[in-house]
């Protein structure tokens, strides 16, 4: 989903102009990533937690090369769903709404050359 299909989901739910939808859910994300910016946690009740965390400095290696290369340390957001969520992801594929739209939500990953024979 997209900010735009979010405007207009809630344009349509709600009645006001699409414009002004999109003013209020910019808005949103802008607040949303001050507070990070800031340090904060963003916590939103049923939805999910936002944080920002700090990954340590690391080794890494270049795969083209080979060469070791130091990786510095970073802040890097997180998020954790809420039990509201986690609970209807969790339905998903008991749920009949997915069945009848043909929505498949863990299809099996592609075959690797190998299991289906090619590039032996």
């Amino acid at each position: 989903m997209t900010k735009k299909e979010i405007v207009k989901a809630i344009s349509d739910r709600t009645g006001l102009p699409q414009a002004q939808v999109k003013e209020v859910v910019q808005s949103t994300f802008d607040e949303i990533i001050e507070f990070l910016v800031s340090g904060r946690r963003v916590e939103l009740r049923n939805f999910g937690v936002f944080e920002t965390k700090k990954r340590a400095e690391r080794q890494a290696r270049n795969p083209k090369t080979g060469v070791s290369v130091v990786v510095p340390e970073r802040y890097v957001v997180t998020f954790k769903p809420g039990k509201e969520m986690e609970k209807r992801v969790g339905e998903i594929g008991k749920d009949t709404r997915f069945k009848e739209s043909g929505y498949i939500p863990n299809p099996e990953p592609p075959k690797t050359d190998s299991e289906v024979g090619g590039n032996d």
